[in-house]
């Protein structure tokens, strides 16, 4: 009878710490490089693994998301990876691996696993108590770590600058520039931060952007300049839309608007996330 009676006891024991763990991880806190991330669907555990919201890895890892029919594909830089809803195969880069979770649908939101998902692109992944911390790799240029990507615009009355700390979003910023860099091209004759409405083929300064390391020195700068369109378009005939300045080479190159509108977009996801620190605004 003592037998029976202390082996309902073991059980209730492991039934309530079972239910009191799982009660955790209800709440659970997804950090990625230090961040809290916020999302519209709670994370939550599923055959042991932490589900997410597929925006919510794939926009701080800085993957693309692309959907054909049921089948999702990110990709990163040289990584790609391919998934489809309920289906519990995988494919990365070509080779198909198992997945512990299918993808499902919830509440109008792709659901996926986390640690598989951030490992494929490389990434440390620690759970802990009811908080997930994913570390993504550095950015690193001629052998120095990037601590910051510095952005820095000026407006009519003042300019604003601010920095994204986040490894994911510097290192896709990057590669923006480095992968859509158009033809060498000479230095405009007139190029200024000041709109220089007295001279045709001028270029304005949009924005400058500094990938600094952990004491604040500048890596690498790169500016981007446009046509001012404020002169008949006779008189801009041959001249570039979109110029960016390499300005510790002094080179200067061809982009695009395309080009722009991506790295404009992948800032604004990482002041949503919580990745921008305004450093100083004087607009007024």
């Amino acid at each position: 009878m003592k037998k029976v009676f202390s082996g309902v006891f073991l059980a209730l024991i492991l039934i309530i710490t079972s239910s009191t763990t799982y009660a955790a991880d209800t709440n659970i806190k997804i950090k990625v490089d230090g961040f809290v991330i916020a999302s519209d669907v709670k994370p939550e555990i599923k055959n042991n693994r932490v589900m997410v919201p597929l925006r919510v890895i794939s926009e701080n890892l800085g993957a693309k998301v692309n959907w054909t029919n049921s089948e999702i594909t990110l990709t990163k830089s040289k990584i790609k990876v391919t998934l489809k809803l309920n289906s519990s195969t995988a494919v990365i880069n070509g080779k198909t691996v198992l997945l512990d979770v299918k993808p499902f649908i919830k509440n109008n939101r792709t659901i996926v696993p986390l640690r598989f998902i951030s490992e494929a692109f490389g990434c440390t992944v620690n759970h802990k108590n009811s908080i997930v911390t994913v570390d993504t790799e550095l950015l690193v240029i001629d052998g120095i770590k990037v601590n910051a990507l510095q952005q820095e615009y000026h407006m009519t009355m003042g300019g604003v600058v601010q920095q994204i700390n986040g490894n994911a979003y510097n290192e896709t910023i990057y590669n923006i520039f480095v992968e859509n860099k158009g033809k060498r091209v000479e230095a405009p004759a007139n190029y200024s931060w000041k709109l220089n409405l007295d001279i045709p083929g001028s270029y304005y300064k949009d924005r400058q952007y500094d990938f600094v390391d952990h004491k604040g020195n500048s890596l690498v700068r790169f500016d981007v300049y446009s046509l001012i369109r404020s002169f008949p378009s006779e008189l801009l005939t041959g001249y570039p839309e979109i110029l960016i300045h390499d300005v510790f080479k002094d080179e200067w190159y061809l982009f695009s608007d395309t080009a722009i509108q991506s790295i404009n977009q992948l800032i604004d996801t990482s002041a949503k996330n919580g990745f921008l620190t305004i450093i100083s605004n004087t607009v007024v």
